[in-house]
């Protein structure tokens, strides 16, 4: 089993009553000799307001694991709590948002972010009040009557995450919301991703395979590797610039202290597969 990874200085100073936790942990698929251990037995603690990304390679299990969190996946061990609740299915204080946009083409972008509000039962005048307010915050005001197919690639990003965060999570997950997207699409999202984290403090899980994203956007890196998948190495980041009400600039990717940084991890991920 791995040592326990938790932030036991609480440096968010949030309200641990949302503290999410994982105790023994881990996910076994197949039997005898198709056995497959996906995620070796872990601890992993994370405080509310940590940007967390999960960085490693193809098959060390960072998928399996945010869909361990989310729901989506029971353990084959172990046990998943959020706040002292155990985590059993799905549920709305944890959206999550896919690399592809997942929203209905038949429907309005502002449809599209009301439709979890409406499946709750919220009024129609207060729904979509809310969801126009969140396409405001997210850059996508006055595009709500549009359909999904008629905006580009990092704008139905965008309403994706409206869709999520108009919810209002205490948990966002994300499975590499920006792999597909070009360079310069993919940097402004990232710059706005960071605006809106700083702004509703909300606790982020974000996988990708980019160790400069991952050392760009987070308070915390998590390493992970494969045959069992585990995290290996926890990484608090803090970054030239950084304070509590701040927001990090692209700049900040060109500084020695981030590339120190990337190079770091990205020797640990080699070196544990070499």
């Amino acid at each position: 089993m791995t040592e326990p990874v938790t932030n036991p200085d609480n440096e968010t100073g949030a309200d641990l009553s949302d503290r999410l936790t994982l105790t023994s942990v881990g996910q076994t698929y197949g039997s005898g000799d198709d056995q497959v251990v996906a995620l070796s037995p872990m601890d992993l603690t994370i405080d509310p307001g940590e940007f967390v990304c999960l960085v490693g390679p193809s098959g060390c299990g960072k998928t399996t694991l945010l869909q361990i969190i989310a729901g989506f996946l029971e353990p084959t061990e172990g046990t998943v709590m959020i706040g002292g609740r155990h985590i059993r299915g799905p549920a709305p204080e944890r959206g999550v948002v896919f690399q592809a946009p997942t929203l209905y083409p038949w429907l309005s972008v502002q449809h599209n972010v009301e439709f979890g509000l409406k499946a709750r039962g919220m009024p129609k005048a207060e729904r979509a009040q809310k969801a126009t307010e969140m396409l405001e915050t997210v850059g996508l005001g006055g595009f709500g009557s549009r359909r999904p197919y008629e905006l580009s690639g990092g704008m139905q990003q965008r309403a994706q995450i409206a869709r999520v965060l108009v919810n209002d999570p205490r948990v966002i997950l994300m499975d590499e919301p920006y792999g597909a997207l070009d360079p310069l699409t993919r940097e402004r999202l990232q710059v706005e991703l960071l605006n809106l984290w700083r702004r509703e403090r909300k606790t982020i899980i974000f996988v990708t395979h980019s160790v400069e994203e991952a050392v760009f956007l987070s308070t915390r890196v998590l390493v992970m590797c494969a045959r069992p998948g585990r995290v290996t190495i926890d990484r608090r980041i803090e970054l030239p610039g950084d304070s509590p009400d701040g927001v990090r600039s692209p700049d900040v990717i060109a500084t020695p202290e981030l590339q120190n940084i990337k190079v770091e991890l990205a020797e640990a991920i080699y070196n544990a597969h070499s």
